[in-house]
């Protein structure tokens, strides 16, 4: 790793109340975000790009002129001749585009998808971490009171803290306590 990432430029003060810590994770976020977004595929640059202008309000107000002007057209109050008289080929343009425009807001869902996985991953990483280190502090400082003979430092609360967390099990644990609240759930519905 090399030094800048480790440490805000030289000068950098960072906003008031924040330490400079935080503003170093969020430039390493930032930057780690503009390099996945260079790599992207034209094929999903092109998806993200007619996705958020079709979730656009300009989208909406080239289709209410373009869809006003043919059934206007079509109604013959133009005085111009009807060449869709009965909407049918409106109808089938509308659907054309439908399907298309869902399926690039797939194509950008399933990125955005990918993304927040990543990202809940990074969550559980840091989280366990933090677990860890917690429960190795614990251990620590109660070492020290023993040390200390501080007779309040027994509690059995702290005994139970210094054990670390293992994730399976509390998958297993929310996992069977899920089945029990739905068995519950069921069982009351019946009665």
């Amino acid at each position: 790793m090399n030094t800048d990432q480790q440490q805000p430029k030289a000068g950098f003060t960072p906003p008031s109340g924040m330490a400079q810590i935080v503003e170093r994770n969020i430039q390493a976020l930032l930057k780690r975000q503009g390099n996945e977004d260079r790599k992207r595929t034209w094929q999903n640059k092109l998806a993200d790009a007619v996705t958020s202008f079709t979730g656009s309000m300009s989208f909406v107000f080239i289709h209410l002129a373009l869809f006003g002007l043919w059934i206007v057209w079509n109604l013959g109050w133009l005085g111009l001749k009807p060449f869709d008289p009965s909407f049918v080929v409106l109808a089938m343009f509308a659907s054309v585009e439908a399907i298309f425009l869902s399926t690039f807001v797939l194509i950008s869902q399933n990125r955005m998808a990918e993304m927040a996985d990543q990202r809940a991953n990074l969550d559980l990483q840091v989280s366990l971490l933090s677990e860890h280190e917690i429960t190795r502090l614990i251990t620590l400082v109660t070492e020290i009171a023993k040390k200390m003979d501080i007779a309040e430092a027994h509690d059995p609360e702290i005994d139970e803290l210094t054990n670390n967390v293992l994730p399976e099990k509390v998958l297993d644990t929310i996992a069977e306590n899920e089945k029990r609240f739905s068995a519950e759930n069921s069982a009351a519905e019946k009665r």
